[in-house]
């Protein structure tokens, strides 16, 4: 029975085979569609939108012309992913997105065989792509590798590494450059389609084969002189001198809007013979929505929203966010203090350095995304005598710690780390917690970590780092907002290595490393009402332990439990370590580790996964009490 004339086209495409079987002429229609659908989703459940509206098309284009999923279609970062994951069989749950047992807001193996490639992290895509088309080349398995990669991930250097290595992988690759704010070159209209056609057509790169064989017959000098004149035309018209250098076939720029062009190019691409090819696309984040289009951010990111008129859920008046804390704190710092240089890996508006920049431009450094250099730069200008604040998120810093270890750690340099984002946060799920640093930055001699346990703290330990000159030091601090607690006009630097008795008590102690200080309280409450008298710590450092802290509550309570918001190897460790070289666990001491669990946690509400991670208030309850061998009763069993 055929569909009703005003059936959605969307309603009768479920997968990509369905797709497949559409007019080209349909596929406007089914555009627009799958548009207004991804509009209405992130309405609904808030996340990123600008760059998923920005590759509708594309993402049109793609399924109707590969055989997804036996061709590999592997997204970079992922966060424009959400058209791809309508078409793929997920639309019943897409309002699910970023909420807890929904939908990831990136692609994620374990969900659909479509998503072939997990990711969240920038400028992985082409590495990934290089190895499922090896494999298929050395297993004679049949596929592709299609990987898009935006503009932006390309200014990381391990996009280069991949396509350095990319030659013998053949037209098995095939890389699309999503250039989402014409940063190479925009698109000419008519002409511009029709050279990049031309040259992607199998005729032509027959052709342009033929001519490069005829070449290598001549005398050095002719194979020589043709060789340059073709890459001197091609660069001149295309722009694709870089990329041919590396071993690629450019083609484009195209309009990546524009399914008369994507359409054919894409199917030449498909079907020549010469590879990798690199397609050049370009495309505006936030098509065909005006609020996103008009938006100075392109509504990268946004909380639920009216989709008539744009405006996104307001959260109710509250503390300033963390990372706001870190920006005004040390822009008020640079004002001075002429040697404080800021550098972020792309994300200035992320870790409140757009404050700095706006006060201090001169002395603002936003290196793309390209963590790496963002360390060993800093190092550079430490050396040099300069302040340099490093702004990375936790989860990113991981891709340069080599450069820390190495180009700080090693020469003692004081480069100062500003770790946003540190512990769970919350709908971006486990590829961006902050779960490690304290473990990888506390193992390395020089380095000293604090971790702020409000925005009071975060502010003299920002001051702290300011004045610190004899080697690197790190301050970790969560997402979100603060506790509440008054800012200190005149920051203090704190004593190194020092931490403090926030309640005194004599039965229990809590240690607590970060923003767990508010629920160890909660926990000294409940405990105290039960007659147990509890000593809470904000130890502010892990490295270096206050040891003489730590070894006077160790001794003089009966337990003694470590809170921290990171995986196993960090506070709880190193106190445990302490306290068997000095052998304070012999008198019968009971110590206990919270920390969180051996496994990456699923997205959900901030509370919800520490609840779930064991870290809140009635978890700190419940191990002391497992630890005192209390029985129902509220009675401590006899041993």
């Amino acid at each position: 029975m055929a569909d009703a004339p005003d059936t959605p086209l969307l309603d009768t495409v479920e997968t990509p085979d369905a797709l497949r079987t559409l007019k080209p002429d349909q596929l406007r229609q089914l555009a627009d569609e799958l548009r207004q659908e991804t509009i209405s989703a992130v309405g609904h459940t808030g996340g990123h939108l600008g760059s998923g509206l920005g590759v509708v098309e594309l993402t049109v284009a793609i399924h109707y012309v590969f055989d997804t999923p036996r061709d590999r279609l592997i997204w970079d970062v992922g966060h424009q992913c959400y058209p791809h994951k309508i078409l793929t069989g997920r639309r019943d749950r897409i309002r699910t997105l970023r909420q807890g047992g929904g939908l990831s807001g990136f692609t994620r193996r374990s969900e659909s065989e479509y998503d072939p490639f997990g990711a969240a992290h920038s400028s992985t895509s082409i590495s990934a792509a290089l190895g499922f088309a090896t494999a298929n080349k050395l297993s004679g398995a049949p596929g592709k590798a299609i990987a898009v990669i935006g503009d932006g991930a390309m200014s990381a250097g391990m996009a280069y590494e991949a396509m350095n290595n990319a030659e013998a992988a053949g037209n098995r690759l095939i890389v699309i450059l999503n250039d989402n704010d014409m940063s190479i070159a925009p698109p000419v209209g008519g002409l511009s389609a029709y050279l990049s056609r031309m040259v992607s057509s199998r005729e032509f790169l027959s052709v342009r084969e033929l001519a490069k064989r005829l070449a290598r017959r001549l005398p050095r000098p002719f194979h020589t002189s043709l060789r340059k004149t073709d890459e001197y035309a091609r660069g001149m018209t295309m722009g694709g001198t870089l990329f041919e250098e590396l071993g690629f076939y450019y083609v484009g720029p195209i309009d990546g809007h524009n399914l008369d062009h994507l359409i054919p190019v894409l199917e030449n691409v498909r079907d020549a013979a010469e590879g990798p090819i690199l397609v050049h696309v370009v495309t505006k984040k936030g098509k065909g929505y005006a609020p996103a289009e008009k938006a100075a951010d392109k509504y990268h990111g946004v909380q639920k929203f009216d989709v008539i008129t744009g405006t996104q859920a307001k959260a109710p008046p509250g503390p300033p966010a963390y990372q706001n804390v870190f920006g005004q704190v040390l822009s008020a710092a640079a004002d001075k203090d002429q040697r404080i240089c800021a550098i972020t890996a792309a994300m200035p508006s992320g870790t409140g350095l757009d404050l700095f920049a706006n006060a201090h431009p001169e002395r603002f450094f936003d290196v793309g995304i390209a963590e790496q250099h963002a360390v060993t730069f800093a190092a550079g200008l430490a050396a040099q005598g300069m302040r340099p604040f490093c702004a990375i998120y936790s989860t990113f810093l991981q891709r340069a710690y080599d450069q820390v270890v190495h180009d700080v750690a090693i020469q003692n340099l004081p480069v100062r780390f500003a770790i946003d984002r540190a512990g769970l946060v919350g709908a971006d799920g486990a590829t961006h917690a902050g779960s490690f640093d304290v473990t990888y930055l506390a193992t390395l001699p020089n380095m000293v970590v604090m971790a702020a346990a409000d925005e009071a703290e975060l502010a003299h330990m920002v001051q702290t780092c300011v004045e610190h000159d004899s080697g690197p030091i790190a301050v970790r601090y969560p997402r979100g907002n603060g506790t509440g607690v008054a800012i200190p006009a005149e920051p203090k630097a704190l004593e190194i290595g020092k931490g403090r008795i926030v309640r005194e008590g004599k039965k229990v102690t809590i240690l607590s490393l970060g923003t767990r200080l508010g629920e160890a309280l909660k926990a000294a409450d409940a405990l105290d009402a039960k007659g147990l008298s509890t000593t809470v710590a904000d130890l502010r450092f892990a490295k270096p332990l206050d040891e003489a802290l730590i070894r006077r509550l160790l001794t003089s309570h009966e337990v003694a439990v470590t809170i921290e918001e990171g995986a196993i190897g960090g506070l709880g460790a190193h106190v445990l370590t302490l306290a068997s070289d000095e052998g304070l666990t012999d008198a019968g001491l009971r110590i206990r580790t919270m920390r969180l669990p051996d496994l990456f946690q699923d997205q959900d509400k901030p509370d919800v996964q520490y609840a779930e991670a064991g870290l809140d208030a009635d978890a700190i309850v419940r191990t002391v009490l497992t630890a005192l061998r209390y029985n129902e009763a509220g009675a401590i069993a006899r041993a």
